[in-house]
């Protein structure tokens, strides 16, 4: 059978034969599942230690310094230092804390960001789930994360974890809203919340510019809604150094510290795969109607690494915006949201309705 780079359905389809054909169902549905969380689990690790680092480098860059470059080349080694500190770091127990939901927590927060991650489309046939409510699904189990974040500030018995804990949680709660309503403007324009079949609709144009000025104006929101969600700068109110130490993980060392660490750059990422999804493309091409030449060009291109590198963009964007904008205060970041984002985001799928009703978009 031959295989592409550009289309892996062939590839996936044929192993799953292979399995069928040479053992039975629940074993073959039992390695699938192995490989599949194996793959996902290299895949988180290694995107979370390179995350860290570049963010390290787009901070110094942003700052006019050189940022990390001792350890290894260009420092690129030095996560992977610090990784293994934390991995042999005490595990310090809390006296008074409650003990079951101290330890749950970390993991409550890294599963919800490993369910998140199975139904993107990396490439043309390869993601790991393709549901047909996708988006809805996303919105769901990332949502869990802050069920972590809750019993974290509260088992920790510390008046600094819990003041992070519930800001955090009003925090993210509020900002869903944005970010859910920011998606189903998409919906609209759309008509499916398939991931797949959402990629597959970019194939003549992003919706970024087929969606008018609706699109962009729910790009724009979802960019600063999800930013805050994810307690990234200038939202990090509930990580706030000067007023709350390290915030809802300040008891938390060694390995449950790094799965907080972890979560927060992967929900990062996560975050940045569904912009790049459903904004501009996904693993899609860029094309340009009537124009066969430059098209066949962008075609040449892996999907793989188009997706990775609108991906890569996104991110960039938001950390640009933790190292651009001051901190906000608690009661200026909830105005934000209530007053302002909600209200747009409302309108603006009002208006893209009516654009797909009377037919205007691209």
């Amino acid at each position: 059978m031959n295989f592409s780079i550009y289309d892996l359905t062939s590839f996936t389809q044929w192993f799953d034969k292979l399995l069928y054909d040479n053992m039975p169902a629940f074993w073959a549905v039992t390695i699938e599942m192995v490989v599949i969380g194996l793959l996902v689990l290299l895949f988180y690790a290694l995107i979370g230690l390179f995350l860290v680092y570049a963010e390290r480098k787009v901070c110094a860059f942003m700052q006019n310094r050189v940022g990390p470059n001792r350890v290894g080349p260009y420092g690129f080694f030095q996560t992977i230092a610090d990784l293994i500190k934390l991995l042999l770091k005490e595990l310090v127990y809390i006296k008074n804390a409650d003990k079951l939901l101290f330890n749950i927590a970390p993991f409550i927060v890294i599963c919800a960001s490993f369910m998140a991650i199975a139904a993107i489309p990396f490439a043309k046939g390869l993601h790991a789930i393709d549901f047909d409510i996708g988006v809805l699904y996303v919105i769901a189990v990332s949502s869990l994360g802050v069920i972590g974040v809750l019993l974290a500030g509260w088992s920790s018995n510390n008046k600094y974890s819990l003041i992070g804990a519930m800001r955090s949680g009003a925090q993210i709660v509020s900002y869903e809203l944005s970010v859910g309503l920011s998606l189903l403007t998409i919906i609209v324009l759309a008509g499916t919340m398939q991931f797949s079949a959402i990629v597959e609709g970019q194939e003549t144009g992003w919706f970024i510019f087929k969606g008018h000025i609706p699109a962009f104006i729910a790009f724009v929101i979802f960019l600063i809604a999800s930013t805050a969600e994810t307690n990234r700068g200038p939202f990090d109110l509930a990580e706030a150094e000067s007023e709350l130490t390290a915030g809802f993980h300040t008891e938390y060392s060694g390995i449950k510290f790094a799965f907080f660490f972890l979560a927060e750059y992967m929900n990062m990422f996560i975050v940045a795969s569904i912009a790049a999804t459903v904004f501009l493309g996904g693993w899609m091409p860029f094309h340009i109607g009537g124009w066969e030449g430059f098209n066949h060009i962008m075609d040449f291109i892996p999907p793989f690494i188009w997706y990775i590198g609108k991906t890569f963009f996104v991110i960039w964007l938001m950390m640009w915006f933790k190292w651009t904008f001051p901190r906000l205060r608690i009661d200026q970041l909830l105005t934000l949201e209530w007053k302002y984002l909600l209200p747009i985001n409302l309108v603006n799928i009002l208006i893209m309705a009516f654009v797909v009703l009377m037919g205007w978009h691209f």
